[in-house]
């Protein structure tokens, strides 16, 4: 019986009896091929594509378990595994020129490289196509876990939009959205002993804004004490004429400038807007403060009576006496602080000053 080859490495199969006097050297060279097949690793210029070759009983290109793509292609290139061939591959693609690089059978499917892809696969082929085992992506393990820490290597963190991190219970604790053409960002900082870390709006503008949106009427809670170096407060300014029942909304304003002359007394409904209480957005034991400007003209209008949500309350005014007018040719500043003392319950602290 003569000798044959194997189906993927070709190996010589010695037959019984062959070989007298070269059979310890047809030995060595499969011994060879099967390192090739386990551990070998071999550069391939694909400049214009290539075929691995599988030379009968030899070691040869195709035979190596780690393949080194190489050379400088100028549009999309082939690197072809034989049909028939089944073995597994770790292809690096080392390649000049962005073109995509394909590695796949004669005949079949295979593995492709995107044009700016230098990266590394693990693929196989099952002697008809070749096929990519994923191996190399996160997204191949639906649930991976680390052994140390995640070091990016100077790279970033690409995450889709509205998607970000959740705890170990699949609860969202931080999302991400995505603005077309963003330019700013903010910046996250640790610090020495000493020092105070920082989160900064950071980006390509000169002067960036840096937004805490509570949702609805929730509130940005500050814990412990706070320190600010200037603060910018909504007003609101309007050609309006104080006269009858005046709403103010604390959610949408601090100040409330009516430019227009008062044309009368007025009551001043202090609420959270119109399908909001001011009791259910405070907890008891919280103040604000707001401010109505008034103008004033020849005739002294004033405040003559106050309302929270609709019900009345009876301030404290500074100076121990409520006012009984206002000031004539004048802005009239009216400055109330509302404590809450309980539920639906308020303490408000008053006071009237003329501005000429």
């Amino acid at each position: 019986m003569a000798n044959s080859t194997s189906t993927s490495l070709k190996l010589t199969v010695q037959a019984t009896g062959e070989n007298s006097g070269t059979w310890g050297q047809i030995t060595n060279t499969n011994l060879l091929i099967l390192e090739q097949a386990i551990g070998g690793y071999q550069t391939v210029g694909v400049t214009s594509g290539a075929t691995l070759t599988f030379t009968n009983g030899a070691v040869s290109n195709g035979k190596n378990k780690v393949l080194k793509l190489i050379g400088t292609i100028g549009g999309a290139v082939n690197v072809i595994v034989p049909n028939s061939v089944e073995k597994t591959y770790i292809i690096d693609n080392a390649t000049s020129g962005s073109h995509t690089v394909t590695v796949k059978t004669t005949s079949g499917t295979g593995v492709t490289w995107a044009a700016t892809d230098k990266g590394t696969k693990a693929v196989y082929s099952d002697g008809t196509n070749v096929v990519d085992t994923f191996f190399t992506e996160l997204s191949s393990d639906y649930s991976p876990q680390l052994s140390a820490n995640l070091d990016t290597n100077a790279q970033n963190i690409i995450i889709d939009n509205t998607k970000g991190i959740i705890d170990e219970n699949s609860n969202e604790q931080i999302k991400f959205t995505t603005t077309g053409s963003a330019v700013n960002e903010f910046t996250m900082a640790n610090a020495g002993t000493g020092n105070a870390p920082a989160i900064s709006a950071t980006g390509g503008d000169a002067n960036i804004d840096l937004n805490i949106t509570p949702k609805g009427y929730g509130r940005a809670t500050f814990n412990g004490q706070g320190k600010i170096q200037s603060v910018a407060e909504k007003v609101t300014t309007a050609a309006v004429a104080a006269t009858g029942t005046v709403a103010y909304d604390v959610l949408t304003q601090a100040v409330l400038n009516y430019t227009t002359a008062a044309s009368g007394n007025w009551t001043l409904n202090v609420r959270g807007d119109g399908s909001t209480s001011l009791d259910s957005i405070m907890d008891t034991g919280e103040s604000i403060t707001i401010a109505h400007i008034v103008a004033q003209t020849g005739s002294a209008y004033y405040n003559s009576a106050f309302q929270i949500d609709g019900s009345s309350v009876t301030p404290e005014w500074q100076g121990g006496s409520a006012p009984t007018s206002g000031n004539t040719n004048s802005l009239d500043v009216y400055s109330y602080t509302i404590i809450k003392t309980g539920s639906s319950a308020f303490t408000v602290l008053a006071a009237q000053t003329q501005f000429a």
